[in-house]
C-alpha cells in the first residue's frame, strides 16, 4: 500500500502546476450486517464523517446475507465494486469490514490508525482536477477542469446515501444488536466519461433530499481525482445556468465534447473469492 500511495502523489503532484481547490477524499467502507466484526468499523466511519474534507460512504455488501440475516441495505452491485478492487490490484480475496481509502489504498479489517495514515497522505495529495458542484432543484450542475489535461478519460459517478439510520438485527451474527450505520450507500451511478482534455459542464438528475456527492475516478477502479458535493445556488445564478449548460442525459456522445454518457451497463463480471473474511464460493 505504501508504494502505491508515493506512485500516487509523485502522479498528482507532477501532473498539477499550481494547487487546486481543496479535494474531499472518499473513504469507502465495505461492510455488512451480517459481519460480526464490523460494528467497530461502521461506529468509525462516524468520527471519519466529522473530520473536514473527508467524506466515508458505507457501501453494504450482500455475500453474509446467507448466514441468517438480510443486510436491509446490501446491493449486489456494491459487492461487484469490491470485487473490482481486488481484481484492479490482482487479489482475489474480499473482506469485511474493508476501508478503501481515496479509491487506491485498502485496509483490510478493523484498523483505524493504518485508515487514518492513509487518509493523511490522500488529503495531502495535490490533483490537476478542480470539481464544482451545484444544485438546481432536483438536478445538479457538474462543472471541471484538469490543468494540465488528463492522459487518460476518468469516470463520471453520481452516489447517493442515506446520513443515518438504525437497524436491530434479529438473527446472524450480530443478533439482538441495534446498530446505528452512517452514510449509507443508496445508489452508485456511471453518468460518463470525461476525457479531462477540456472543461466539463453538465447536468445530472438527483431527485429527493438523499444527500449527493459527484466523484471523478480513474479506471480500475483506481485513484479518485476529485470529489464534491453540491453547493447551492442563486436563483439567477441558477436560471442562466440552466440556459447554458446541456444534460449529460441528453447530450449526445461527443468524444470531441470530452464526455460520453454512460450507456446502460450490465453488472461487471464476477470474481471469485476464497480465503479471508469472505465466504467462499
Amino acid at each position: 500500500m505504501r508504494q502505491l500511495v508515493s506512485a500516487a502523489c509523485g502522479l498528482w503532484m507532477a501532473a498539477a502546476a499550481t494547487a487546486q481547490a481543496e479535494n474531499v477524499v472518499i473513504v469507502e467502507l465495505y461492510t455488512s450486517q451480517g459481519c460480526s466484526s464490523c460494528p467497530p468499523a461502521d461506529d468509525f466511519v462516524a468520527e471519519l464523517a466529522a473530520q473536514p474534507g473527508v467524506l466515508p460512504l458505507s457501501l453494504h455488501v450482500d455475500y453474509w446475507d446467507y448466514i441468517g440475516w438480510e443486510d436491509k441495505f446490501a446491493q449486489p452491485r456494491f459487492t461487484d465494486r469490491q470485487k473490482a478492487y481486488a481484481r484492479a490490484v490482482g487479489s482475489r480475496t474480499i473482506y469485511t469490514p474493508q476501508f478503501i481509502v481515496g479509491g487506491l489504498d485498502r485496509v483490510e479489517g478493523y484498523d483505524p490508525d493504518e485508515t487514518v495514515e492513509r487518509l493523511g497522505r490522500h488529503r495531502a495529495l495535490v490533483s490537476p482536477v478542480t470539481l464544482h458542484v451545484e444544485r438546481q432543484g432536483e438536478r445538479l450542475v457538474i462543472r471541471a477542469e484538469a490543468s494540465p489535461a488528463l492522459t487518460t478519460p476518468v469516470r463520471v459517478q453520481l452516489v447517493r446515501y442515506m446520513p443515518e439510520e438504525t437497524v436491530t438485527i434479529e438473527r446472524g451474527e450480530n443478533a439482538g444488536r441495534t446498530i446505528t450505520y452512517r452514510n449509507v450507500v443508496t445508489s452508485w451511478e456511471l453518468l460518463g466519461e470525461w476525457a479531462g482534455t477540456g472543461p466539463l459542464d453538465v447536468m445530472a438528475d438527483a431527485p429527493g433530499s438523499e444527500p449527493a456527492v459527484v466523484i471523478l475516478q480513474s479506471e480500475g477502479p483506481s485513484l479518485i481525482l476529485a470529489a464534491a458535493r453540491p453547493d447551492p445556488v442563486q436563483k439567477s445564478e441558477s436560471d442562466a445556468a440552466t440556459k447554458a449548460i446541456v444534460s449529460a442525459k441528453d447530450a449526445p456522445p461527443s468524444m470531441e465534447a470530452g464526455f460520453v454518457g454512460a450507456p446502460d451497463r450490465a453488472p461487471e463480471a464476477d470474481l471469485s473469492t476464497s480465503g479471508g473474511a469472505a465466504p467462499s464460493e
